[in-house]
């Protein structure tokens, strides 16, 4: 990752926070507990902690929207892999400069708002009978996706202009663009064919990380609703403004004189 103005580069944080060493730390004893829980345990942790939406709101198993977010796929190491870089990578920057507390409590909460949304929404859908949510109402979703999205976007809003390398494509970014990036990619590639890959959490997380950040006000690069208006309004007058001097210039090429009565009155 570059600064500002490039002159730096580093790979990683320079410091690891306790709280980011904790949390990866938990995250790696529930996923041992899932790998060897079935020997040594009368439940499978894994089943008993991920979140879906029959269980949550048909058979009222609340704390689901909680535990889901420390459990990872037993088959699949990288789950918890990428997991637990980007929060290394990105939540260290971020605890530094927020202090353990108040990073733990949004990262908490972002991860429960997910699993609350991961779990109503296909509820809500599949009461009105949408085709695809009747799958999701009785799938299940685990990882910490959603808490991490939620500190990649508060990366994102406290230093947007800083540059990012990303390993795959290996492109230089800038930090504000983070987040639509990893959202294009992830739709290209379920495009492609079957995912399994939460769209509802990782845009669950987003969500709610927008909303936290927004109302606390301690981070001034989290635009509002406002603020995202006044930018595409200000986008729309310099799409406009080109378009003008696009016509200018085609009739300056055309050989229209300046003082044509047909522009005058433009």
């Amino acid at each position: 990752m570059n600064g500002r103005g490039g002159a730096q580069m580093s790979f990683g944080p320079s410091q690891t926070p306790d709280i980011i060493k904790n949390l990866m730390i938990a995250n790696g004893v529930v996923f041992i507990l899932q790998l060897i829980g079935p020997s040594i345990l009368p439940f499978s942790v894994t089943n008993f902690g991920v979140v879906q939406p029959a269980a949550v709101w048909e058979h009222f198993e609340f704390w689901r929207v909680f535990t889901y977010m420390w459990l990872h796929s037993p088959t699949s190491p990288m789950h918890i892999a990428g997991n637990m870089f980007s929060l290394w990578m990105f939540g260290s920057q971020v605890a530094l400069l927020w202090g353990e507390e108040r990073f733990l409590k949004y990262y908490l909460l972002c991860g429960t708002g997910a699993g609350f949304l991961i779990a109503t929404i296909p509820y809500l859908l599949s009461m009105i009978g949408i085709g695809s949510s009747i799958n999701e109402f009785q799938g299940v979703t685990l990882g910490a996706s959603g808490a991490v999205m939620g500190v990649l976007l508060a990366y994102s809003f406290t230093w947007p202009d800083r540059t990012i390398m990303l390993l795959f494509p290996p492109i230089p970014i800038k930090a504000i663009w983070l987040i639509p990036l990893l959202f294009f990619m992830e739709w290209s590639f379920a495009s492609g064919g079957s995912s399994n890959i939460s769209h509802t959490g990782h845009l669950a997380g987003v969500l709610v990380g927008w909303i936290y950040l927004v109302n606390e006000g301690r981070t001034p690069g989290a635009p509002n609703v406002q603020t995202l208006l006044l930018k595409w309004r200000r986008y729309r007058m310099r799409q406009k403004i080109r378009a003008v001097h696009k016509e200018d210039k085609r009739d300056r090429h055309s050989g229209r004189d300046d003082g044509d009565d047909r522009r005058r009155f433009h």
